[in-house]
């Protein structure tokens, strides 16, 4: 597993198998102390038309908090992971976020199993139309490379969150935006004080794009053009596997997917 820093508020762990990465943000809350986070059913906090991270942060009492976005995949690599934080002087997480429903990114229950899941409206209802789908595929892909876990992956509270739309960590916020056509559900998610983008399995220098059960190459190039003004305003584009782009190289492979798919209809 490797580790790096994206910014002095995200942090970048990327695993040694299928190069999946997982993306840790904090957020702070501006003249405050790192403060505990109350365990709730519903950590993602939602910000609605005309509200501001700061004004629901400050009614909440929260103090600056983290988000881990996507999972790494090794059992050893998700079991670093709380120390990782910990080193980085970043607060447990108070939720995590999933970019869509494949199994190699919902993994970040088995590193914080207390903690709930935030993921788009498609996500969920996904999750909730096939129970166990995640499950069986992480058993059979484990199976195949004989790794095994201290326990299996239980999803536990899912939230689904209105893309698109914010939510707060912290004082700050994240923009959630649609991300469909790898999968028929999904998020792409914006850290703007960093500029950084979560793409999740979009923009990859090392896997050509992929449609699978239920997408259309009309909503993959729909989402590639959602993406472009977002990669333009970028420091840091971040796929869901592979090396982390800037702005100039995810726009070239931007070109180069929509190349692609346009050559394959």
């Amino acid at each position: 597993m490797r580790a790096v820093s994206l910014h002095r508020d995200v942090l970048l762990v990327t695993s040694a198998l299928l190069q999946v990465n997982c993306v840790i943000v904090r957020g702070p809350v501006d003249g405050g102390d790192t403060g505990d986070t109350e365990t709730v059913e519903n950590p993602v906090r939602v910000i609605e038309p005309g509200e501001t991270a700061a004004g629901i942060s400050g009614a909440a009492g929260a103090g600056a908090e983290t988000f881990v976005i996507d999972s790494p995949v090794l059992p050893d690599e998700l079991e670093t992971l709380p120390a990782l934080l910990a080193q980085a002087h970043f607060p447990e997480p108070s939720g995590l976020l999933a970019t869509h429903g494949d199994w190699d990114h919902l993994l970040g229950r088995l590193a914080f199993p207390g903690v709930a899941l935030g993921c788009a409206q498609s996500t969920a209802e996904r999750l909730r139309a096939s129970p166990g789908e995640a499950q069986r595929e992480l058993r059979a892909f484990d199976k195949s490379l004989l790794i095994e876990r201290p326990r299996p992956l239980a999803l536990g509270s899912v939230q689904a969150l209105p893309i698109p739309g914010r939510c707060a960590v912290g004082d700050r916020e994240l923009e959630l935006h649609p991300a469909d056509g790898h999968t028929p559900d999904g998020m792409a998610i914006v850290i703007p004080w960093a500029r950084v983008l979560v793409a999740g399995d979009y923009l990859s220098t090392v896997e050509p794009p992929e449609l699978g059960k239920g997408s259309s190459v009309e909503a993959y190039l729909a989402t590639l053009e959602r993406l472009r003004p977002l990669v333009a305003s970028a420091e840091h584009v971040v796929p869901g596997h592979g090396p982390v782009l800037d702005s100039e190289r995810a726009l070239e492979v931007l070109e180069e997917n929509v190349a692609a798919l346009t050559q394959a209809t």
